[in-house]
């Protein structure tokens, strides 16, 4: 068994059922290799001042990457609102500038795509701001998987949002949906160790370059990649900075077809991701949570926007049409028959949510002290969870009971 952990939330995962993996590599894209398009593109990428818009852009003009580059500074004179320090800087660019950052690429086996290769997320086309290069470690085949889901929500998560989003992404998985996140504190942590408990690839994408890592996010990095892929749009050494991560969370919204905010309030940066994607025509779901607490406020409010709310992982797959996506067995699973009556009438009370021992005693009927010895044995097996502030949570995928 590999542990990797980060504060503490962990991704954890058995080598041996990792050929349980439900995409099939046709082919593997070697990270060697590196189109020309591709170092033509990250030439461009990385002239000061020029953003994605501005990029593709002169690329539209021009007819194409190639032909940007052959017509030089006196081609880009003839294009409006391009002045004469942006040509300054296309005449000073020179083609080894690109040099030391392929040789890392090589070095660290990271991919290099742009919009011209095969490999690039269909996703993103079409979208103006989407980046003009990815970098990327792992599968690069995972980009564009059919079914792919965004699960963002706060860093600081409660530990009931961080237990739904594993469940519901290793769930998701199961059933062929591919979870994309931003391999941070939190609910992306959930999210993606949810889904490397599952059948179908996970993404991360970074607010900073694949090199510019600690040694846990290392880790991370490792794990993910083994089941799908790790991307970037900065170059591998630049480090992250808040400024870059509404920037990382576009490319997310962008990748899925649907963005899920599992847990989040009105501060909250995943609700960032949330406009974008539904700036991007993307489908939009919120988790709703506790009126008490405000740390589902932001759900609260996109849901009063508009966004679809999301009770169970079922309706959201049933909204997308997912259903069937994946049909695969769950040997993984822990089951549990309910050994009496009270016991099945417990499990029901807990199956959509995390109840208080006081609202379950009033839900199931039963004094504290008949219930008590019931919760103590359904716990001691990992049927239930005991989170804080004396609230329960069913630890278990059920059958209907």
């Amino acid at each position: 068994m590999v542990e990797v952990r980060w504060e503490h939330e962990f991704f954890s995962f058995n080598h041996t059922t990792r050929f349980r993996v439900c995409y099939i590599h046709i082919m593997k894209y070697e990270a060697s290799i590196i189109s020309v398009r591709a170092q033509q593109w990250l030439r461009l990428a990385m002239l000061r001042g020029v953003g994605p818009m501005l990029g593709r852009r002169l690329v539209a003009e021009f007819g194409g990457i190639e032909h940007l580059w052959a017509m030089g500074s006196a081609g880009l004179k003839t294009i409006d609102g391009v002045g004469p320090k942006l040509v300054a800087t296309f005449e000073q660019s020179r083609k080894a500038a690109c040099d030391p950052v392929l040789s890392a690429c090589e070095e660290k086996e990271i991919s290099l795509i742009c919009p011209d290769d095969d490999v690039w997320p269909e996703m993103l086309n079409g979208i103006d701001d989407s980046p003009l290069v990815l970098f990327v470690r792992g599968d690069v085949l995972a980009l564009n998987a059919t079914a792919k889901l965004a699960v963002v929500g706060a860093r600081r998560a409660s530990r009931e949002g961080q237990v739904i989003t594993r469940r519901w992404s290793r769930y998701l998985s199961d059933q062929g949906v591919t979870i994309v996140s931003g391999m941070d504190y939190g609910i992306d942590a959930a999210a993606h160790g949810g889904a490397l408990e599952g059948m179908s690839p996970t993404i991360a994408v970074l607010g900073c370059g694949l090199t510019a890592l600690s040694e846990e996010q290392q880790a991370q990095v490792a794990a993910i990649s083994r089941q799908g892929c790790v991307v970037s749009e900065f170059l591998p050494e630049i480090t992250a900075r808040p400024e870059y991560f509404p920037r990382r969370n576009r490319i997310i919204a962008g990748l899925a077809e649907a963005t899920l905010v599992m847990e989040a309030d009105v501060r909250s940066g995943s609700l960032i991701t949330a406009r974008q994607a539904l700036e991007y025509g993307r489908e939009l779901f919120a988790v709703p949570g506790s009126v008490l607490a405000g740390n589902h406020d932001g759900c609260h409010q996109l849901i009063r926007d508009g966004a679809t709310l999301a009770a169970k992982p079922t309706q959201l797959l049933q909204h997308m049409g997912w259903q069937g996506a994946a049909q695969a067995a769950h040997p993984h699973r822990k089951t549990y028959l309910p050994a009496n009556a009270l016991e099945a009438n417990v499990m029901s009370a807990l199956r959509l949510n995390s109840m208080h021992l006081d609202t379950l005693c009033e839900t199931c009927g039963l004094t504290l002290p008949e219930l008590s010895p019931i919760l103590l044995a359904l716990e001691l097996q990992g049927v239930i969870e005991r989170l804080p502030g004396s609230r329960y949570l069913l630890s278990v995928e059920l059958p209907e009971i």
